[in-house]
């Protein structure tokens, strides 16, 4: 359940997951950990967090609401935050309230020290394991599931930290990837299944001396904090970082990896590679396979900007239909703007968007779009296209339809506000008001990320949204799934 208060103007969109970094034996982690996560800001823009160690052993953080540059831009705050070692979050909640308890790392004091935990994911058991804890006595201060960590670990009878988190991950389900600070170690870890991105860089150690280490949601948050790329972290990989290296820990049974298809489509940053896979090269293939599977006579591309703008690329490449950006879009646009009126609400979109009439006027255009959830802004952005002129109005998605909700980390509507859900092609048309709609087949996704198709069998990808098929169990939900939530927040 996410607060909507904190949402930019259309909600139609999938929305942002969470971002993680982390940095071990760096001269200003704390510094580097607020630059990875700016880079990371277009996983999470509703609050931020970093814990960071000092060389005594001593945990400090700061927390907030809002930008990674609103909360971290003091320098009295950075100051406060010594050491050499750190871990920070940005958060877009999917499970529990938009409230600072709920701002992420979560920190705790245990018997051997304390610890700090950053996730991205979404667990699926958690509402039953928090139930069990709490009946044990546990005493929650958040209303987000990744305080079930904390607990887990807290009952834990394994003596190692590294053990105790094992312990941990072995009772949740869901997709996670996480990084974890303790007073010897940082602490990576994905999911079995691999839903989640994690990677780990390498900084410095050039002359025998010790290199810094980091683990984080993206690439480029390696990129700009000037770290090199190691690799991926392996699905169901522990990663364990101290003093002596990085170590690898696989403790569960190997299992097909399912990583997020939608990555690829919407949330990766452009100039990230995710899982050794260029997201911006990936995203004029689909473009470039869409134009194939529903090429259309017509004058000109305009992509819907800017996740748009790539798949418009690739189809303006094979179809040898010009590109032109019909669209623009205003950046300057906050993301608690106050809507006092249906009037200035309904006028929304075009805070964000304006038409580029001289490039629309008579046109018969091809407009790409990354998805289509509710469908509400992308009729607002047709009548916007018509509006200036255009002759003819096509759309094509970069995504197959999305039919199912999302229970891993990425906030969904409920199955019954999906538009694809509830109405065929041609009556989706009709009501964005296009003159034909097409969205990518899902073996057209599946080729354009390099694969002969999709295996009903054996899937690559975690397609779930498209295809309902849900490689994690879906433990907590349900047709009561809502009426829980409401309570877990309320407790």
């Amino acid at each position: 359940m996410t607060d909507l208060s904190t949402r930019p103007h259309d909600d139609d969109k999938f929305q942002e997951e969470c971002g993680v970094f982390g940095v071990w034996n760096a001269t200003d982690a704390a510094a580097l950990t607020a630059l990875g996560l700016h880079a990371l800001q277009h996983r999470g823009q509703e609050a931020a967090g970093i814990v960071a160690l000092d060389d005594a052993g001593i945990f400090h953080a700061h927390k907030g609401q809002g930008l990674v540059g609103d909360t971290f831009s003091n320098p009295k705050v950075m100051a406060a935050l010594r050491g050499s070692a750190a871990i920070g979050h940005n958060r877009y909640a999917t499970t529990g309230e938009t409230a600072l308890r709920n701002v992420q790392p979560l920190y705790a004091d245990f018997a051997f020290g304390g610890f700090g935990v950053a996730h991205n994911g979404n667990l699926t058991n958690a509402l039953g394991l928090r139930r069990n804890l709490v009946n044990r006595g546990c005493l929650f201060q958040s209303t987000t599931d990744s305080e079930v960590f904390i607990h887990l670990i807290a009952i834990s009878l394994y003596s190692t930290v590294v053990d105790r988190l094992i312990d941990a991950l072995r009772q949740v389900q869901g997709a996670y990837s996480l990084v974890a600070l303790h007073n010897g170690a940082l602490i990576g870890a994905r999911d079995p299944l691999g839903v989640r991105p994690l990677v780990l860089g390498r900084l410095g150690g050039e002359g025998g001396a010790a290199p810094s280490w980091v683990l984080t949601s993206e690439t480029c948050a390696l990129d700009i904090v000037g770290a090199e790329f190691v690799r991926d972290i392996d699905a169901g990989e522990i990663i364990v970082i101290d003093d002596k290296g990085v170590h690898s820990i696989k403790p569960f049974t190997k299992q097909q990896d399912r990583f997020c298809i939608f990555e690829y489509i919407y949330f990766a940053r452009p100039d990230s590679i995710v899982e050794g896979t260029p997201v911006y090269q990936t995203r004029k293939s689909i473009g470039a396979e869409l134009a194939r599977e529903s090429g259309v006579a017509a004058d000109v591309v305009v992509p819907v900007p800017d996740s748009g703008v790539p798949a418009a690329m690739g189809y303006s490449m094979e179809s040898g239909i010009p590109f032109e950006l019909g669209i623009i879009r205003n950046h300057y646009v906050g993301r608690t703007f106050i809507e006092p009126t249906d009037q200035i609400r309904n006028l929304g979109v075009k805070l964000k968007h304006s038409a580029n009439r001289p490039m629309l006027e008579g046109k018969r255009v091809i407009l790409v779009d990354d998805s289509i959830v509710r469908g509400t802004t992308s009729r607002k952005i047709v009548e916007m296209v018509r509006a200036a002129g255009a002759k003819e109005v096509h759309m094509r998605i970069s995504s197959p339809p999305t039919t199912h909700s999302c229970y891993y980390g990425i906030d969904t509507p409920e199955r019954g506000k999906l538009l694809a859900a509830q109405h065929d092609l041609e009556e989706m048309a009709r009501i964005i008001g296009v003159d034909s709609l097409a969205f990518i087949s899902l073996d057209g996704l599946y080729r354009a990320l390099g694969k002969p198709g999709r295996d009903p069998a054996k899937p690559a990808y975690c397609d779930a949204c498209f295809t309902g098929d849900y490689g994690i169990p879906l433990t907590d939900a349900g047709d009561n799934q809502d009426r829980q939530l409401s309570l877990l927040q309320a407790s």
